[in-house]
């Protein structure tokens, strides 16, 4: 059962990223790179200092800076655990590949999934009573997410895992930091 779910795992990914052209590359390229996103976070940065003024704004963002280095470690903890190759390093596969970049970590589970949706899950719990269009904030992981199958570096089960860990992790830290904010700020 489980070897059926890792084949069927390989070969969604194949079909995936098989889908791909030289036409598209360099607009993945762009999409999976954090600094392009750079006005996102800006433009959330912004948000938050608005609608908490300065004190509780500045908390906010460096507790999302907190989240995103648990995130990223959490991530590098369970590819110790489970050491999987990344798509474009699996011999088994990375011929029928198109690999734009060639990563050298282990690929099970997705830090562009994982922090990336739990950036949005945060911020989404944070601002959807104050901004109701914040729920545009989760364009962000769905793309950047999907750049790492296009790109050849990931595979789905990484990202749909990714993306599950994320908003766990999302949910958590916007409940502790609803605590700290409670005791902090009151």
């Amino acid at each position: 059962m489980f070897e059926k779910l890792i084949q069927l795992d390989k070969e969604l990914l194949i079909y995936l990223n098989n889908l791909g052209s030289e036409r598209w590359d360099s607009f993945w390229l762009v999409i999976t790179n954090q600094f392009y996103w750079i006005p996102l976070f800006a433009f959330v940065i912004f948000l938050l200092f608005r609608e908490f003024a300065w004190k509780k704004g500045l908390f906010l963002v460096l507790f999302i800076f907190a989240m995103a280095a648990f995130s990223d470690q959490f991530t590098n903890f369970i590819r110790g655990v489970f050491e999987r190759l990344r798509p474009n390093n699996d011999p088994a596969i990375n011929e029928m590949l198109r690999t734009l970049i060639t990563p050298q970590s282990f690929s099970f589970t997705s830090g562009h999934a994982t922090t990336s949706t739990a950036f949005a899950v945060f911020v989404f719990l944070l601002l959807k009573k104050r901004i109701p269009l914040i729920k545009w904030v989760f364009v962000f992981p769905v793309f950047f997410a999907y750049s790492r199958l296009y790109l050849g570096v990931h595979f789905p089960i990484d990202i749909f895992t990714g993306a599950c860990v994320g908003t766990c992790i999302g949910f958590a830290f916007y409940k502790l930091q609803a605590f700290l904010v409670s005791k902090l700020f009151a």
